[in-house]
């Protein structure tokens, strides 16, 4: 199953990752890939670990990403990034937005925020640090992290050259279409 990618999306709820994993993985469905998508939601409305994984080739057999099988890790959260770093393939890549979302315990006074996430990063896996939110804001509007960071996820994986205009024309709703065109479009240049 050598032609299987896979790629782990991670984030906080309310960040948009299951929407970057949908806009992917309709995307690979319509250029003609077997694709299979699954989610794990937690406490997703608002704060909770949420995780898409989206897995395509010619044929694929199971939706899920095993431990060390991750070609891509693209985490929305730098926290998350590393809660999810196991599953990155050993020659894997990351795509990590320096972003925090304080959980429950930190925002309670119980716990901090780790310091050096990004360092750790750094030293046990290829990462790419994005500003995702900073950039998305700077383009129009800081909801369009998620598309941002799925133009990085398409420039890595090499998927260019699929109509993602057409995906995200009609799967996004009109208001945002060209912002989220131009968060597609920039977010490729920030990993190429």
């Amino acid at each position: 199953m050598e032609n299987v990618k896979s790629v782990l999306l991670v984030g906080v709820g309310g960040q948009g990752t299951i929407l970057a994993a949908k806009l992917l993985t309709l995307g690979l469905m319509e250029a003609g890939y077997d694709v299979k998508m699954s989610e794990i939601h937690g406490m997703s409305q608002r704060g909770g670990s949420v995780s898409s994984q989206v897995r395509f080739g010619k044929q694929v057999l199971s939706p899920v990403i095993e431990l060390g099988g991750a070609d891509l890790l693209v985490s929305f959260e730098k926290m998350e990034a590393l809660r999810w770093l196991e599953y990155l393939r050993p020659e894997g890549k990351v795509v990590v937005n320096d972003y925090e979302i304080p959980s429950a315990p930190v925002l309670s006074g119980a716990a901090e925020y780790p310091a050096g996430i990004l360092d750790e990063l750094c030293a046990r896996a290829s990462t790419i640090v994005v500003d995702a939110a900073a950039e998305a804001e700077r383009l129009g509007g800081a909801k369009a992290m998620n598309v941002l960071l799925l133009g990085a996820t398409i420039k890595l994986m090499g998927l260019e050259s699929l109509d993602w205009e057409k995906i995200i024309r009609e799967n996004v709703k009109p208001q945002f279409v060209e912002l989220n065109l131009r968060a597609l479009a920039f977010g490729q240049t920030l990993v190429g």
